[in-house]
């Protein structure tokens, strides 16, 4: 099947392929609840060597900048206390950890995760982390504009393949917060 963005000639439904996913995207697409049907996840195959954003895009058109969104964990910290949140805005844009990220987990400080804490916590791989199947414990934070796109392209749980979803399907995940302003130019 087409993609519906991009050149990609074999989007695949993504229960139909739960052997390429990470066990924690797999088992949330088994689960899957909500408006939008599991078939229209999608997923394609991709090239690891090219998974992060820049030389995704470079590669594939700069056209999927505006549809692409990365997910980027974070650790807040409030004393002896540290939470780890999600988030996801679209790739032309940077996630406001200091501001909005901080304010809204009620942190003092709030940073990136480390990469072993990030990789480890989540179960997906580094360069291809994605909000399909994250703890549900783990607040998710959503930028508006994500929810707005029609198809946004995301990690799929490996640097090896994205997973194509409908953007309204963002705001119905486990954990999801809606935020207007959490990706920033």
């Amino acid at each position: 099947m087409r993609a519906p963005l991009g050149d990609f000639d074999n989007a695949v439904p993504a229960p139909e392929c739960l052997d390429r996913l990470t066990e924690p995207v797999a088992a949330a697409v088994r689960a899957w609840r909500g408006t939008v049907p599991a078939e229209q996840l999608l997923y394609v195959d991709t090239d690891p060597e090219i998974a992060d954003t820049a030389a995704f895009v470079e590669h594939h058109g700069r056209d999927l900048l505006d549809a692409s969104a990365n997910c980027v964990i974070v650790a807040g910290k409030r004393g002896e206390e540290t939470t780890l949140a999600a988030c996801v805005v679209r790739s032309a844009t940077r996630v406001d950890v200091n501001g909005v990220v901080r304010r809204h987990l009620g942190a003092r400080k709030a940073r990136f995760a480390d990469m072993d804490t990030a990789t480890g916590e989540s179960g997906m791989e580094y360069g291809g982390i994605t909000p399909v199947g994250l703890p549900a414990s783990w607040p998710l934070l959503v930028d508006a504009t994500v929810v707005d796109t029609a198809w946004v392209l995301v990690g799929s749980g490996r640097r090896r393949g994205k997973l194509i979803v409908p953007g309204k399907a963002f705001a119905e995940l486990p954990g999801a917060v809606v935020l207007e302003d959490l990706g920033v130019a």
